[in-house]
């Protein structure tokens, strides 16, 4: 390997003047020491103060503390797995091979780690861990047999890895660390947004069998009314249109695993559209899906909901789309969130059949009951409800920003 290879693209102004990275097995700059189990029919061996993890408790965590199971020090000699210092990169080193994490106390593990004691003098702890997709590569391509992969100690002790100095490892590792409780704040947030949201959907819809919800805007006062679907407005479907309609521009077309996608506010691999001619024959018929309407999916992951926000034209797969045509009879905010609620939701699990591929039908979406209160409350509901919504993509892209950066500097701050 030439020279100029190893030195990164991005360096700390402070290092940019400094040696290369030094090429190394990983073994020559840490332990690599494997964990075991005793037996699990002798109770002695357990609930005693050594913490023991297993792989199932190294999730997305970056620094763990505390385990589920607790070894007792006969146990630890029973098993020869040997007590890990603070500071230790827990590698899984079985199926499932690549999680890591970083021991912040003392603690064990069982047969199914690799783990990383570092040399406190040659590696930093964070450094090799911000490495972890690397780790993981090389575990995957060094795993032996077909049906049960595991990577050795020896064979991580092989592993060959660029280091730089250790000041700078200390630098770039501390880099990471504050970048990676960054993300780690960001996701807290969002998940406390999709809480916050899951809750108030709970609070802010009546339950099964109550006349109004537990949680409501001042000066509304009134019981809500229980209607079905299919008496307040058309529910029904298009006309069919085949494959070899279908085109690369025009207008939009709809399938049902589209819907999913933007439920989860993700793009689909493949957009789809038919001609305009194609869409002004057939709307003749069918008539056209207005900003209000709710399409939702009837096959597949069924129950999932679509607002139409734009007069943009859209057209979507017969049968496999339930299209509520709504006329304002609803608050399209409103009936969008009734839909995704607890209560339309097990009305449609109910319906759909057990045993069976589930399906939610235009006879279903008729006879679906929904809880309504005066409209000027629908759109309190409603508002509320598309800002909360509003604030969690926000974060989500925040979070989906902070990611892409961390994917960027590794690779550029690595060699």
């Amino acid at each position: 390997m030439e020279q100029k290879n190893l030195v990164p693209k991005r360096r700390f102004k402070e290092f940019q003047n400094t040696s290369a990275w030094e090429q190394r097995k990983l073994g020559e700059v840490a332990d690599i020491i494997g964990g075991g189990t005793p037996s699990t029919s002798n109770e002695e061996y357990w609930d005693g103060d050594i913490d023991w993890y297993s792989p199932v408790e190294i999730g997305e965590q970056i620094y763990v503390d505390s385990s589920q199971k607790k070894i007792t020090e006969l146990g630890l000699q029973k098993s020869s797995a040997k007590i890990l210092p603070i500071g230790t990169v827990l590698f899984t080193s079985r199926a499932g091979i690549g999680n890591t994490a970083i021991l912040a106390k003392e603690g064990a593990t069982n047969q199914g780690f690799q783990s990383i004691v570092p040399h406190k003098d040659e590696l930093d702890s964070y450094f090799i861990y911000s490495r972890t997709h690397e780790l993981k590569r090389y575990g995957e391509t060094n795993g032996a047999g077909s049906t049960f992969v595991e990577v050795s100690g020896k064979q991580m002790a092989q592993m060959p890895i660029l280091i730089p100095t250790l000041e700078e490892q200390k630098k770039i590792g501390g880099f990471f660390e504050r970048l990676d409780n960054l993300i780690t704040l960001h996701q807290r947030k969002l998940e406390k947004m999709k809480a916050l949201k899951s809750a108030y959907l709970s609070e802010m819809f009546p339950a099964e069998g109550e006349p109004v919800p537990k949680r409501r805007f001042a000066g509304f006062t009134q019981a809500w009314e229980q209607r079905k679907l299919g008496e307040m407005m058309e529910v029904t479907s298009v006309k069919r249109i085949h494959q070899s309609d279908w085109t690369d521009e025009g207008v939009r077309f709809l399938r049902a695993r589209d819907i999913v996608c933007a439920s989860k506010g993700e793009e689909p691999t493949d957009y789809l559209y038919i001609s305009q001619e194609k869409y002004d024959e057939y709307s003749r018929i069918s008539g056209k899906v207005k900003v209000g309407d709710l399409l939702v999916t009837g096959v597949g992951t069924i129950g999932v909901p679509l607002l139409v926000t734009q007069e943009e034209p859209l057209y979507f797969k017969d049968g496999n789309i339930i299209w509520f045509k709504n006329e304002k009879q609803l608050d399209g905010n409103f009936f969008y969130y009734s839909f995704i609620g607890e209560s339309i939701q097990k009305y449609i699990r109910d319906v759909a059949g057990i045993g069976t591929v589930g399906t939610y039908t235009i006879d279903s979406g008729k006879k679906t009951p929904i809880q309504i209160p005066s409209y000027e409350e629908q759109e309190k509901i409603g508002n509320f409800f598309k800002q909360l919504d509003h604030l969690i993509t926000l974060h989500q892209r925040k979070l989906e920003k902070l990611q892409y950066i961390k994917k960027a500097y590794l690779n550029e701050m690595f060699v």
